[in-house]
Protein backbone atom coordinates (compact mmCIF):
# COMPACT_ATOMS: atom_id res chain seq x y z
CA UNK A 1 0.00 0.00 0.00
CA UNK A 2 1.11 3.45 -1.27
CA UNK A 3 2.29 5.86 2.23
CA UNK A 4 0.65 9.72 2.02
CA UNK A 5 3.28 11.59 2.07
CA UNK A 6 2.76 15.11 3.56
CA UNK A 7 2.95 18.05 2.56
CA UNK A 8 3.55 21.83 2.82
CA UNK A 9 2.23 24.58 0.88
CA UNK A 10 3.55 28.11 1.45
CA UNK A 11 1.68 31.27 0.36
CA UNK A 12 0.75 34.54 0.93
CA UNK A 13 -2.24 35.89 3.20
CA UNK A 14 -4.34 36.04 0.59
CA UNK A 15 -3.63 31.99 -0.73
CA UNK A 16 -4.14 31.11 3.29
CA UNK A 17 -7.47 33.35 3.59
CA UNK A 18 -8.90 31.77 0.61
CA UNK A 19 -8.29 28.24 2.18
CA UNK A 20 -9.47 29.40 5.63
CA UNK A 21 -12.87 30.86 3.92
CA UNK A 22 -14.94 27.80 3.46
CA UNK A 23 -13.60 25.90 6.48
CA UNK A 24 -15.29 26.88 9.95
CA UNK A 25 -13.97 24.20 12.57
CA UNK A 26 -11.13 25.92 14.29
CA UNK A 27 -8.58 25.55 17.54
CA UNK A 28 -8.42 29.01 18.73
CA UNK A 29 -5.31 29.16 20.94
CA UNK A 30 -5.05 31.87 23.69
CA UNK A 31 -2.82 32.14 26.94
CA UNK A 32 -3.70 31.94 30.21
CA UNK A 33 -2.47 34.31 33.07
CA UNK A 34 0.66 32.02 34.17
CA UNK A 35 1.66 31.78 30.09
CA UNK A 36 0.51 28.35 29.36
CA UNK A 37 -1.62 27.66 25.78
CA UNK A 38 -5.87 27.53 26.47
CA UNK A 39 -7.24 26.13 23.61
CA UNK A 40 -11.28 26.31 22.45
CA UNK A 41 -12.83 24.31 19.58
CA UNK A 42 -14.57 27.11 17.97
CA UNK A 43 -16.56 28.04 14.82
CA UNK A 44 -14.82 30.97 13.01
CA UNK A 45 -15.52 32.60 9.50
CA UNK A 46 -13.50 35.33 7.47
CA UNK A 47 -15.01 38.80 7.39
CA UNK A 48 -14.59 41.29 4.11
CA UNK A 49 -11.13 42.85 6.15
CA UNK A 50 -9.24 38.95 5.91
CA UNK A 51 -9.73 38.78 9.91
CA UNK A 52 -10.52 35.76 11.40
CA UNK A 53 -13.67 36.24 13.48
CA UNK A 54 -15.60 33.94 16.37
CA UNK A 55 -18.47 34.34 18.31
CA UNK A 56 -18.33 33.82 21.96
CA UNK A 57 -19.51 35.14 25.36
CA UNK A 58 -17.57 37.45 27.61
CA UNK A 59 -17.76 35.03 30.48
CA UNK A 60 -15.72 32.26 28.42
CA UNK A 61 -11.77 31.87 28.77
CA UNK A 62 -10.71 32.03 25.42
CA UNK A 63 -12.52 36.03 25.67
CA UNK A 64 -11.22 37.06 28.86
CA UNK A 65 -7.52 35.22 27.48
CA UNK A 66 -7.79 37.69 24.65
CA UNK A 67 -8.73 40.82 26.17
CA UNK A 68 -5.59 40.83 28.80
CA UNK A 69 -3.25 39.04 26.38
CA UNK A 70 -4.52 39.41 22.28
CA UNK A 71 -1.67 38.09 20.18
CA UNK A 72 -3.57 34.62 19.82
CA UNK A 73 -3.34 31.77 17.40
CA UNK A 74 -6.24 29.79 15.43
CA UNK A 75 -5.58 26.22 14.00
CA UNK A 76 -8.06 26.02 10.54
CA UNK A 77 -9.04 22.22 10.64
CA UNK A 78 -10.69 20.59 7.19
CA UNK A 79 -14.21 19.08 7.76
CA UNK A 80 -12.68 15.63 6.96
CA UNK A 81 -9.97 14.56 10.17
CA UNK A 82 -7.14 13.86 7.60
CA UNK A 83 -7.24 16.70 5.30
CA UNK A 84 -5.47 20.20 4.96
CA UNK A 85 -5.07 22.35 8.18
CA UNK A 86 -3.19 25.84 8.94
CA UNK A 87 -1.73 27.82 11.92
CA UNK A 88 -2.81 31.69 11.94
CA UNK A 89 -1.40 33.94 14.15
CA UNK A 90 -2.49 37.50 15.04
CA UNK A 91 -3.63 40.47 17.02
CA UNK A 92 -7.21 39.69 18.43
CA UNK A 93 -9.28 42.67 19.43
CA UNK A 94 -12.77 41.64 21.43
CA UNK A 95 -16.16 43.29 19.87
CA UNK A 96 -18.91 43.25 22.67
CA UNK A 97 -22.61 43.20 21.53
CA UNK A 98 -23.66 45.65 25.02
CA UNK A 99 -21.27 48.03 26.08
CA UNK A 100 -22.22 50.03 29.40
CA UNK A 101 -26.16 48.53 28.92
CA UNK A 102 -26.40 49.93 25.20
CA UNK A 103 -26.13 47.73 22.26
CA UNK A 104 -23.33 48.07 20.14
CA UNK A 105 -24.03 49.19 16.87
CA UNK A 106 -20.50 48.30 15.16
CA UNK A 107 -20.35 45.05 17.06
CA UNK A 108 -23.61 43.87 15.44
CA UNK A 109 -22.58 45.18 12.06
CA UNK A 110 -19.83 43.02 12.73
CA UNK A 111 -21.92 39.62 13.98
CA UNK A 112 -23.85 40.10 10.47
CA UNK A 113 -20.57 39.79 8.87
CA UNK A 114 -19.15 37.08 10.98
CA UNK A 115 -23.04 35.17 10.29
CA UNK A 116 -22.73 35.63 6.45
CA UNK A 117 -19.11 34.30 6.62
CA UNK A 118 -20.32 31.06 7.90
CA UNK A 119 -24.10 30.74 6.82
CA UNK A 120 -24.82 33.58 4.52
CA UNK A 121 -28.06 35.31 4.73
CA UNK A 122 -30.29 35.16 8.07
CA UNK A 123 -33.42 35.48 7.20
CA UNK A 124 -34.41 38.28 9.95
CA UNK A 125 -31.24 39.88 10.56
CA UNK A 126 -33.25 42.32 13.23
CA UNK A 127 -34.28 39.09 15.11
CA UNK A 128 -30.58 38.20 14.86
CA UNK A 129 -29.18 41.15 16.42
CA UNK A 130 -31.35 41.06 19.08
CA UNK A 131 -30.75 37.46 19.92
CA UNK A 132 -26.97 38.76 20.14
CA UNK A 133 -28.37 41.51 22.11
CA UNK A 134 -30.26 39.32 24.53
CA UNK A 135 -27.32 37.12 24.90
CA UNK A 136 -24.28 39.65 25.70
CA UNK A 137 -22.40 37.90 23.18
CA UNK A 138 -18.65 38.60 22.18
CA UNK A 139 -17.06 38.61 19.00
CA UNK A 140 -13.48 38.09 18.80
CA UNK A 141 -11.95 39.76 14.94
CA UNK A 142 -8.51 38.40 14.59
CA UNK A 143 -5.91 40.48 12.44
CA UNK A 144 -3.34 37.50 10.74
CA UNK A 145 0.24 38.64 11.50
CA UNK A 146 2.05 35.66 10.66
CA UNK A 147 1.09 32.15 8.98
CA UNK A 148 2.52 28.36 8.30
CA UNK A 149 2.20 26.78 5.20
CA UNK A 150 -1.27 24.62 4.67
CA UNK A 151 0.04 21.57 5.67
CA UNK A 152 -1.54 17.92 5.17
CA UNK A 153 -0.30 15.15 7.12
CA UNK A 154 1.26 11.24 6.52
CA UNK A 155 5.07 10.61 6.56
CA UNK A 156 8.21 12.13 5.57
CA UNK A 157 9.02 11.61 1.69
CA UNK A 158 12.07 10.28 3.24
CA UNK A 159 10.05 7.15 3.44
CA UNK A 160 7.99 7.26 0.32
Amino acid sequence: MARTIATNTYGGLEEVLAFVRPRHHMVLLTRRADGTPQGSPVSGGVDGEGRIVVATYPERAKTRNARLRPEVSVVVLSDEWDGPWVQVDGGCEVLDAVVDGTPSEPALDAFEEYFRSIAGEHPDWAEYRQAMVDQGKSLLRITPTRWGPVATGGFPARLA
